[in-house]
């Protein structure tokens, strides 16, 4: 069964999970793994295969010394610079691949009313289009966000805060900036709520070696809460992801079009 060639659907479904999991999860016993094994006609140690082999095209765990597993194909680096290209794209298709796979297998869908997105809406409240297009938000913000927090083995990059209901998958360049990369993991930082609010109003910023930039406005402020917390992070290097490392050329921009100096 697992000898089969693998088709690019199923590589598409193993990089969108690749995605998803920290670097440590990639064995064969975690129940994503397993359940995608069973939707794909796989065994889960295959599965964990493939995702190790994704691991070792990807430059941040190059980098960091650590290797995947040797023997990804030309089918794998297809897929990878797929996605690369075009992130929205690959993950509707992937949330439509894996929708129809659980209806094969009988298998619930993803329990889409809830409200993941902490949005405050409920998508009983939609029909039709409306429907539709919030649906394919809250895939597209589920997909950033695991993403991101997997990436960054879900703490704040800046506080090392690991309370998932106060982190934020973050964006370097804006959503409403950048169509291309806004759901390029490498578009993306961990952040707790408070910092992610002072990155987004550009009271911090990063330097191209990913330390930490305070703003003058929040140097000079002298709360004991700006002297304790915030006013250490100056000069600190960022706690840098498992993979899908910031890119130099997004942190350039907030520097030049977001932070206030």
């Amino acid at each position: 069964m697992s000898l089969k060639r693998w088709t690019t659907g199923q590589l598409k479904l193993a990089f969108h999970l690749y995605c998803h999991l920290p670097f440590g999860q990639l064995h064969s016993r975690h129940p994503e793994i397993v359940e995608l094994a069973g939707l794909i006609g796989r065994t889960p140690s295959a599965v964990a295969m493939k995702l190790v082999n994704f691991a070792s095209l990807d430059p941040a765990i190059i980098a960091s010394g650590r290797r995947g597993l040797d023997g990804a194909s030309k089918l794998d680096r297809e897929v990878w610079t797929q996605f690369h290209a075009d992130w929205e794209g690959l993950a509707l298709e992937c949330a439509g691949l894996l929708a129809v796979l659980r209806a094969e297998h009988n298998m619930p869908a993803d329990d889409q009313e809830r409200d993941e997105a902490g949005d405050g809406l409920a998508l009983a409240d939609f029909t039709g289009a409306t429907r539709q297009v919030v649906v394919e938000q809250r895939i597209k913000q589920q997909f950033f966000r695991r993403a991101v927090l997997g990436s960054y083995r879900g703490r704040c990059c800046m506080s090392g805060l690991a309370e998932p209901r106060l982190l934020l998958a973050s964006h370097i360049v804006p959503w409403r900036a950048d169509k291309a990369n806004r759901l390029n993991p490498a578009n993306g930082l961990c952040l707790s709520a408070l910092h992610d609010r002072a990155f987004d109003q550009g009271l911090i910023t990063l330097e191209d070696d990913f330390t930490i930039r305070l703003s003058a406005q929040l140097r000079q402020r002298d709360e004991p809460f700006v002297r304790e917390v915030l006013r250490p992070l100056a000069g600190r290097q960022i706690e840098l992801p498992e993979r899908f490392l910031p890119s130099v050329e997004f942190v350039a921009w907030h520097r030049q079009q977001v932070f206030v100096g």
